[in-house]
């Protein structure tokens, strides 16, 4: 009789299923005696409808509740998350096992190339130069406030559906100018920022341009662009599987960023943001948080073997944490 494979619990739209595909890759590759399977769960972020925005405390794992129970239960042994979904606290008997290589941390401004109010945009179109009062889409509390912070004059509206839902409602409602995504959904999805500032990829809608914005213009959210595996404690088949599949690197740079948004109050939803870097043997953190209505920033700086502390140390600089 064949051992039972061991399942890796996944949500079930196109971008996580593309994540648990490629850490569902990796397992076969560093483990080729082993069985490997998907478990697709649905969450309670999969059930709030279109128009609904969660709030903070709903936010706190309304996209993982569901695989942890599933991963509590036996029913699953691994489950993947995009990490800036996963709560700083997770469940007894839980913990975070790996860490993936983190991808490009840096936001997109997507927009048509014509917009019917006011006149065509143009490739490689920074935020400065979008049009006054333009209206800009996104679902995160965190790039609303940068995006206003930068441009008081802009109009910007609540979005919510998968990414490529998001594209379509940009690609065919002209009461929308533009929106931000992540640049890791989009890779991980095969979409493709082209040289020429469009954006290409099966699916896609026409006529979309798309450019990069760089960290000093929007921090992104805590562990945007890394995956999370979550096991159960004491596991030791997956502790043995995490190893093989852990980044260290980025995995000291989320722990400090991890621990920033843990003193600031834990949630995805606080329009709060952290991004912490390498640089040899020291971690770079920056910090903005807008919770007091302004913007305010910090940085910390120190050895990788204090990777919390320095995430505790920015909050403190911000009004968090003890």
């Amino acid at each position: 009789m064949l051992p039972a494979p061991i399942l890796i619990a996944t949500r079930g739209s196109p971008l996580a299923l593309a994540q648990a595909n490629l850490i569902l890759g990796q397992c076969r590759v560093a483990f080729p005696d082993l069985s490997f399977a998907l478990k697709i769960i649905k969450t309670a972020g999969d059930e709030l409808p279109p128009a609904s925005t969660p709030s903070p405390e709903l936010s706190k794992g309304y996209f993982t509740k569901e695989l942890e129970l599933a991963l509590l239960s036996g029913e699953a042994d691994l489950a993947v998350h995009s990490l800036k979904d996963l709560p700083t606290d997770l469940p007894p008997g839980l913990k975070l096992g790996a860490v993936g290589p983190r991808a490009d941390a840096r936001d997109v401004l997507i927009c048509r190339d014509v917009d019917v109010a006011t006149s065509s945009f143009k490739p490689h179109l920074q935020l400065g130069a979008l049009p006054p009062g333009a209206t800009i889409a996104t679902g995160s509390p965190r790039r609303r406030a940068q995006l206003l912070e930068q441009r008081a004059d802009l109009n910007v509206v609540p979005i919510r559906g998968n990414v490529g839902t998001r594209l379509r409602k940009l690609a065919g409602q002209p009461s929308i100018d533009g929106l931000i995504l992540a640049a890791a959904g989009l890779e991980r999805l095969g979409i493709e920022l082209s040289p020429d500032g469009r954006l290409r990829g099966e699916g896609t809608p026409d006529g979309l341009l798309a450019t990069r914005l760089e960290l000093e213009q929007m921090l992104p959210c805590v562990g945007q662009a890394a995956l999370g595996i979550e096991v159960r404690e004491k596991d030791a088949r997956a502790e043995t599987i995490c190893a093989r599949l852990n980044h260290f690197e980025t995995e000291q740079c989320v722990r400090a960023e991890r621990a920033f948004l843990k003193a600031m109050g834990g949630g995805c939803q606080l329009a709060v943001a952290a991004c912490a870097v390498l640089l040899e043997e020291v971690i770079w953190l920056r910090a903005v948080s807008f919770l007091g209505g302004s913007a305010r920033r910090a940085e910390a700086r120190g050895p990788v073997s204090e990777a919390v502390e320095l995430g505790r140390q920015a909050a403190r600089q911000l009004g968090g944490g003890p």
